[in-house]
């Protein structure tokens, strides 16, 4: 049995400066979480990079021979490369806290008299806490009051057997509590924080919070977002491998050969990391943590939170999109807008007041209400009588809720027991589905052929209707006998209550734009199939067949398999029903991404490849179970989300090639002077600039690029697809081979000229830089023209670009720098070669673009299957 709170709120809680007070006095209430990367952590992983190494490597060498200056400019430039490295890192890590506290579980606290949502990191001793089904307790507390309230302790107990709470303390105030409390306290009941509430509701006193309560003290760890990348990351760790082996075979191959066949073996040596340098792809996992980091965070801007990183990977595959209709594709702002009797009806409108019949029936449905409203449609309910029976909502005055019955899975309908005016004897009210309804009150088949022509009638403009009824019990003397189910009690059938709630003005363009992207939108609905078929229709969805719940759970899965390939709406579904749904389309072959809110959703949402929860209605259980959360439950922030999916993939595959494309021309001059006996152009100091512009380049500039434009209007990338697919790849080798062949074709026509070896080195270093801002350009954009890549916006890009140019003209004009560069002197002419030598490459790049990916004449929607 409950105790019965008599409908008031145990307390007025805390106010808001002592709750901020014990905040700061007591710290958040949150377990110590090592694995967090401070700055010492993150300097550590950097300095044990093998790039750092060969740049004190080369340090070393030009210290043996004798060049000091030379041996501090690549120490310096390695101190530079870190501290960018550094603040890339610690900008990533900063973004990952942030989305670990949006994670946090949430609370609702009452706080000045007023119940308010807060994180559950912000909850402290003393706030009451207002629980309800599917939320995870957020502290260690004491129970006030409870109505049929389960909690899962296995957590801290191990035994998966829920447990029911029954509040034994009837007082309302605090002083009271902790007089009790301070008397031991023994037999007052306890919460604790991890526990997952399964059924009911209750308010609680917390006592305990972080590591003073019984999961710190056990040492339970707090859930985190999940940074790893399983696919890419695995991707990513083989183009390593691949790169570092080949690289420390080159390098130990040119030390080896420049050694033997010129006899200097530090040169040798500086050679040798010269070229080891230039194929290391050190940039690979510092662009795979911004961009991952970077990415959550440009989601979470559209108010969506990503809790399992890999879910932005994923959501460039999405083929079906299923998606509740309550609160996601509508407003979930219900207004009722009719009331129906057998022979009686009252539409809203023109205020016309609601007769005495139909008061009858408001009240019974705002007595099966909560006293305090929460859901949109108890708040409706609540509204209208407020405005329409003389007595308002004060029914509950004179009213004591003996026992309350929540939604169940076998029965959509929620029943209040409350004392009446008799000695032991009472009244039930009932509110919930048609059938929940006709089933309590066993309604004739001709009875409810009736009815239900009345709700087909609301349902097709797209009302949402309930079902009331009542019934008299008596016993109330002995409320333990009361039955564990509403099933036993006879209900009389009372009216129909319908509610309006508007569909979002975003979705159908929503829709249509899933449409054009390839994916098909499924709306998965507990409502009535009518109502459900007048908003799918309203949203642009193929409304033809609408399948039942009903019908699906005689339904074989062979058959279900079948019928999901060409229906989009879904109605009267239960959640096991959500969760069949799921299994026979990705038993199709789909990328399956699923919405919930409720305890039971979480299943469905945990088989989906990627579970989307609702951040403003749905159930801690429904977030932990889903990779993304909506903080606004809107349909639309979808949409938002799975376009920015596919351009962070897009901009991860541009930059990887640009790294791809980038090093073939550095490592070929680092080579080729070797094999053709010519003077050293690259040494570790030249490739250490160069680096300081690719690792910007790469990670930050690229990160921010735009989508493209076609972004939508393809269809969905398959998920078994590499990151670089064989004719990205060459793509990319291809830039990088033209790049080396125009500069080697400068080198040796220069060399043969009889250059200077300094002035020589300069033009080279010149032309390379410039061609490497060639490579960014031409890599912005998969089919954008380049008068196009020039007018899209990057002020990342702008900087860099700024940057760059300031650095090469000190190091070629600046004689200091000259000389710590080994460069001659470049005059007008030489620069003209120069800017002529990257601005060629860069046409022929941007040609070569336009053929290799069709831009303009092959149909863009066939774009993404050639890459």
């Amino acid at each position: 049995m409950q105790h019965p709170m008599k409908g008031k709120e145990p307390t007025l809680g805390l106010t808001a400066a002592m709750a901020a007070a014990r905040l700061k006095g007591e710290g958040y209430n949150e377990l110590p979480t090592p694995d967090r990367r401070g700055f010492l952590r993150i300097l550590s992983e950097i300095v044990r990079q093998p790039m750092f190494a060969l740049l004190i490597g080369g340090g070393v060498v030009y210290l043996l021979l004798g060049d000091r200056i030379e041996a501090v400019l690549l120490l310096l430039f390695a101190s530079l490369s870190i501290t960018i490295s550094i603040i890339q890192e610690s900008r990533s890590e900063r973004v990952l806290e942030a989305l670990r506290n949006l994670a946090s579980p949430r609370a609702l606290v009452i706080r000045d008299g007023k119940r308010i949502h807060i994180a559950g990191r912000e909850v402290v001793r003393g706030d009451i806490i207002v629980i309800s089904e599917g939320d995870r307790v957020a502290a260690d507390a004491t129970l006030l009051s409870s109505q049929d309230l389960l909690l899962d302790e296995s957590l801290l107990t191990g035994e998966s057997i829920p447990v029911r709470k029954l509040a034994q303390q009837s007082s309302t105030k605090i002083g009271d509590l902790n007089t009790a409390l301070g008397a031991g306290g023994e037999d007052l009941p306890y919460i604790f924080a991890g526990t997952l509430v399964v059924r009911g509701t209750g308010h609680a006193l917390v006592l305990a919070t972080g590591i003073r309560s019984e999961m710190g003290k056990i040492g339970g760890a707090l859930r985190t977002i999940e940074t790893e990348q399983p696919h890419l990351q695995l991707q990513m760790r083989w183009l390593i491998r691949d790169f570092a082996i080949f690289g420390a075979l080159a390098g130990g191959l040119t030390v080896l050969l420049f050694g033997l066949l010129r006899g200097s073996w530090l040169e040798a040596m500086l050679g040798g990391i010269a070229l080891g340098m230039s194929l290391l792809p050190e940039e690979f996992p510092l662009v795979m943590a911004v961009f991952m980091a970077m990415g959550a965070w440009r989601i979470s801007r559209a108010r969506v939170l990503t809790r399992r990183a890999s879910a932005i990977e994923t959501l460039g595959a999405t083929t079906v999109l299923c998606t509740d209709k309550t609160g996601t594709m509508t407003e979930n702002r219900m207004t009722v807008v009719s009331i129906l009797t057998a022979d009686a009806r009252w539409d809203q409108g023109g205020n016309i007041p609601v007769s005495a019949e139909m008061q009858a029936t408001l009240e019974v449905a705002v007595l099966a209400c909560p006293r305090e409203a929460t859901d949109p449609m108890d708040i409706a309910v609540h509204a209208l009588a407020g405005a329409q029976l003389a007595s308002g909502t004060a029914g509950f005055a004179h009213r004591t809720l003996i026992r309350a019955y929540g939604l169940r899975p076998d029965l959509f309908a929620v029943v209040n027991i409350m004392s009446g005016d008799g000695a032991g004897t009472g009244t039930a009210y009932a509110k919930g589905a048609l059938e929940a309804i006709a089933e309590l009150c066993h309604l004739t088949a001709d009875h409810l052929v009736q009815i239900r022509a009345q709700v087909d009638a609301l349902a097709r403009d797209g009302i949402r209707v309930l079902g009331v009824a009542k019934t008299t019990v008596i016993n109330l003397a002995q409320p333990q006998d009361l039955p564990e189910s509403p099933r036993s009690l006879k209900f009389e059938y009372v009216g129909l209550i319908g509610f309006a709630d508007p569909l979002r003005s975003n979705v159908p363009a929503a829709v249509a734009e899933c449409r054009s992207a390839g994916i098909r939108v499924v709306m998965i609905t507990g409502d009535y199939p009518e109502t459900a078929r007048a908003i799918g229709r309203q949203a642009g969805l193929d409304a033809t067949d609408v399948l039942a719940g009903d019908d699906i759970e005689v339904m074989s899965d062979d058959r279900l398999a079948l019928l999901v390939k060409s229906t989009s709406i879904f109605a009267r579904i239960r959640p096991s029903q959500k969760l069949r749904i799921v299994q026979s389309l990705k038993a199709n072959g789909e990328i399956v991404a699923m919405t919930g809110d409720g305890v039971n959703d979480a299943p469905a949402i945990k088989a989906a490849h990627i579970g989307i929860a609702m951040g403003g209605r749905g159930t801690d259980v429904a977030r932990e179970a889903s990779a993304i959360v909506l903080l606004d439950d809107d349909f639309g922030s979808i949409v938002k989300t799975i376009r920015l999916g596919r351009r962070i993939y897009d901009n991860l595959r541009k930059a990887i090639e640009y790294i791809v494309a980038v090093h073939i021309p550095i490592a070929g001059l680092a080579l080729l002077p070797l094999l053709l006996g010519l003077p050293l152009m690259l040494t570790p100091i030249h490739i250490a600039f160069l680096e300081m512009v690719i690792d910007p380049a790469c990670s930050v500039v690229f990160e921010a690029e735009d989508e493209e434009d076609d972004v939508m209007r393809r269809p969905p990338r398959d998920p078994a697809s590499p990151l670089l697919v064989p004719r990205r790849i060459l793509w990319a080798v291809l830039q990088g081979v033209i790049v080396l062949a125009i500069l080697a074709g400068l080198f040796i026509s220069a060399a043969r000229m009889g250059v200077p070896e300094l002035d020589l080195r300069a033009l080279v270093f010149t032309s390379l830089v410039l061609m490497n801002i060639g490579l960014i350009l031409v890599n912005r954009s998969f089919n954008a023209s380049l008068v196009q890549a020039f007018l899209r916006p990057n002020r990342s890009l702008r900087i860099l670009l700024g940057g760059v140019t300031a650095l090469l003209a000190t190091a070629v004009f600046w004689p200091p720098a000259r000389s710590l560069f080994h460069f001659g002197r470049l005059h007008w002419d030489d620069l003209a070669v120069c800017a002529v030598a990257g601005f060629f490459s860069l046409l022929i790049l941007e040609a070569l673009k336009s053929r290799w990916f069709h831009v303009g004449g092959e149909s863009k929607a066939t774009l993404p299957r050639q890459c």
